[in-house]
Order: C-alpha cells, then structure tokens, then sequence
C-alpha cells in the first residue's frame, strides 16, 4: 500500500492539467494565398487542385474547403488511427504534385499545419494603439510577440486576427485608363515588372571580377507612381496620370475591433495535444509580458479569452466534490458500523486508490479533467463497495467468536470469488465504451 502511494503522489505532478481528455484527431489545415482573386476562381483555379491530390491520399475520412476573397482553406481529415507526421508529410507531397496546376501568379505555395479540432485556444490577446498605425503594430506584434510565443514548448498554432500586412494598392481611374488606350491586365504586368530582385550578372576585368549589385524593388508608394506603363503620341503615361499609388493593407476586407470597439490586432492561441493547458498559458502569459517591455509605451495589451480560469475553476469545484463524496462515503459506513477502527479500513482504501490511479493515468498519458476527475468521484462508492463486504463478513466471524487472523482468513475465502465478480461486473458496463469506433464529437472555431 505504501509503495503504491508513493508511486501516485510521484506521478500526480507530471499529469497535465485540461478542461477535457485529449483527443488528437489527425487534421491538417491547408491555406492558400491569391491577392486579388474572387471566391469563384479560388474554388476553381486553386481549391479543386490541391482537393483531387488530397483524395488520392489513403486514410482521408473528411475534407472540406472554404474560399474568399483571396484566400482558401482547406481541411483535410483523417481515420483516428492514422499518424498526423505521416498525414502531413502525404499533404506536403500532394502540395508539391499539385504545384504545376496553380496560378503561377500566387505570392507562396500553399502551407499546411496540424491542428486539432477538438481543442478550442487556450488565450486570446489583443493588441491596441491609439496613436499607431495597424499595419506597424501588425508588423511589431508579429514579429517581436507572436514569434516568441510560438516557439515555446507545448504550442500548436497561434491564429492572428485583424492581420494588416503592409502592402501598396494601386487605385486606377477606369476613364483615363480607357482613356490611354490601356487595360487593367497591361498596367498589372508592368506593375509587377517594376519591382523585381533580378541577378545583374557581374563585370570581369582582367584577372578581376565584380559582382552588380542592384535592387530594383520598389518600397514605397511614391515610387511605383513614377512608373512608366506605355507611350502614347511619343510620351509616356505614368501610373500618377491614371491613377495613384498608396500605402495600405494588403486586404482591407478583414478586421478586428475590441470590446471597446476600436480597431486591433488579435491572436488565438492554441496549445498542441497532451500539453498542460495551464502550464503552457502561463508560460505564454510570461513570455508576452517580457516582449511587451520591446513595444512602444502606445500599444495596450489585454486578454479577451482565457480558458486557463475556466478550467482552474473547474478543477477544483471537482476536486473539492471529490473531497466531499470521499468524506460523505466515511461517514456513512461509521454510522453503520458503528466501529472506529472498521472504518478507517474503507477509509484508506479510498485515498489510496485513487492516488494509485495518478500512476496508471501517467503511464497511460491521461490528463486530470473534468471527465476523468468526475469518474473518480462516481467511483468513490465502487472502491469502498468490496471493502466494506469484505469486512462485514469478516466482522461476522468475529463476532461469532473466532480469532480476528482466522476469521480474516474464512471471511476472505468466501467472499473472493464474490468481490471479483462484482469488480468484473462493474468493468463490463463500460465495455461498449471502449468499444466505440470513431464515434466523436469536436467543435472548431476558425477565422478566415
């Protein structure tokens, strides 16, 4: 008894702490990325594919597909016995062949990553300046915040709302394009021509060489309106004569707002399968605390989700149910035995057994929860159940007038066989449980 008390006091600090089991169904997201492209010619020119290389891949149990303005996901599902690096590595493979079928024109290949449906973010943080424009506090909070974040241990995925990469928008006047003899698809082509990092080559002189060194990218607004796009009558037609260039966001149909309604930027915050959910917010909690010191005094940052609190809460409203259920139990069995030392014997075997079982949950890699805490409680009443039949029967030999060692001995071996019986029995209730096939419930929360 003693050894395996120890045992399960060892083991209680290493289980994780969540609101439910882990369940890591093998899911991956794939995005695509078309400025510019309707939702029609997402579907069609970069949805379907990737979505007919996706079918070829064995084990897909579910796939769908969401298209917008510019941008597709899609989410490829797979049997619950299949490997998630497995499944990624057959994703990244049906990207590559799939690669000769999409517009040449998208910015990046499609990217991929492992997401688990069943598991909602663990925070949500907002970013807010009143003085800063977002695109610049989208770009500080990328890159000095959410990088760090993601690069702790027990991260799955950090989500950004509101994103506002910078980009420049190139706003023409339709009449004095008509008007120049131009058309739209003319002006993109030498728009995207302008601004290119082409190789040079390099000058040799003798036994020396030198490299040529030039950008010719352009990155700011007032740049691309110098650009030429044709010539008419012997004179060029600039973008400034159509048109004009400016600073923006890259997709302006997206955004965030706070609870005080003003613009932000945000981030859901996701923790991968079996970490510890308060563990890991608490390091994430830590880590942006720290990054906040590298931002402008302008920028305010808050939380607008927390599931850390919910599930502390929980946690402990069930532990101290627990509590209450194994004290409840001593109680009743001293009223009926009315024997002090009859009922420290159930007694025992109660905070025993269920320490003992923080052993067996670690090696199987189960998480203190609500469920697995509830279960606990409910067998609270089975774990005491044998041993008060035992004892009753003991108590009856004893009371017959034998000796406490020889009554234990008869008392024990009549009543075995029984106590097993019923253990089995309690066991073979839950038998269709374990039973289940890939029967489960999930729900996502995702942003486009």
């Amino acid at each position: 008894m003693a050894a395996i008390l120890a045992v399960g006091a060892a083991a209680y600090p290493f289980l994780p702490i969540a609101a439910l089991p882990t369940v890591d169904f093998p899911t991956i997201s794939v995005y695509a990325n078309l400025p510019g492209a309707s939702p029609e010619t997402m579907a069609v020119s970069v949805a379907q594919p990737l979505e007919r290389q996706f079918a070829q891949i064995p084990g897909v149990s579910q796939m769908t597909s969401t298209s917008i303005l510019g941008n597709t996901q899609i989410t490829v599902q797979f049997d619950l016995d299949r490997n998630i690096d497995g499944a990624a590595q057959d994703i990244q493979s049906a990207i590559n062949a799939a690669g000769g079928q999409l517009p040449r024109t998208m910015p990046s290949p499609p990217n991929y990553n492992k997401v688990n449906p069943a598991d909602a973010p663990i925070l949500g943080m907002a970013y807010q300046s009143d003085t800063m424009p977002l695109i610049e506090l989208d770009d500080l909070v990328e890159n000095l915040v959410l990088q760090q974040v993601s690069q702790l241990p027990g991260i799955g995925q950090v989500r950004i709302l509101g994103q506002q990469k910078p980009a420049i928008r190139v706003q023409i006047d339709p009449i004095k394009l008509a008007a120049a003899g131009l058309s739209m698809e003319e002006v993109r082509a030498t728009i995207n021509a302008a601004s290119t990092n082409a190789p040079k080559g390099n000058i040799e002189v003798g036994a020396k060489g030198y490299t040529i060194y030039g950008n010719d990218q352009l990155t700011e607004a007032t740049a691309f309106n110098d650009v030429v796009l044709a010539f008419r009558n012997g004179a060029p037609v600039r973008v400034s004569d159509i048109g004009r260039a400016v600073n923006g966001a890259e997709n302006v149909k997206i955004g965030a707002r706070g609870g005080d309604g003003k613009p932000m930027i945000g981030s859901f915050i996701s923790k991968q399968p079996g970490a510890n959910t308060v563990e890991t917010g608490e390091a994430v909690e830590a880590t942006i605390k720290k990054a906040q010191e590298l931002l402008p005094p302008s920028v305010r940052t808050y939380k607008f989700q927390d599931r850390m609190q919910t599930i502390r809460a929980s946690v402990a409203e069930v532990k101290e149910t627990l509590l209450i259920t194994a004290v409840l139990v001593v109680l009743v069995i001293f009223v009926f035995l009315r024997n002090v030392w009859a009922t420290i014997i159930p007694a025992l075997a109660i905070p025993l057994a269920i320490v003992g079982t923080f052993a067996g949950m670690y090696v199987l890699n189960y998480s203190i929860d609500n469920l697995s805490l509830m279960a606990m409680t409910i067998a609270v009443g089975f774990v005491v159940d044998d041993a008060i039949v035992m004892l009753e029967n003991i108590y009856r030999h004893i009371e017959n007038g034998m000796e406490p060692m020889e009554a234990a001995l008869k008392g024990s071996s009549e009543i075995g066989f029984t106590i097993v019986s019923m253990s089995l029995s309690l066991v073979a209730v839950f038998i269709p449980l374990l039973l289940m096939g890939a029967s489960s419930g999930a729900c996502s929360v995702s942003s486009p």
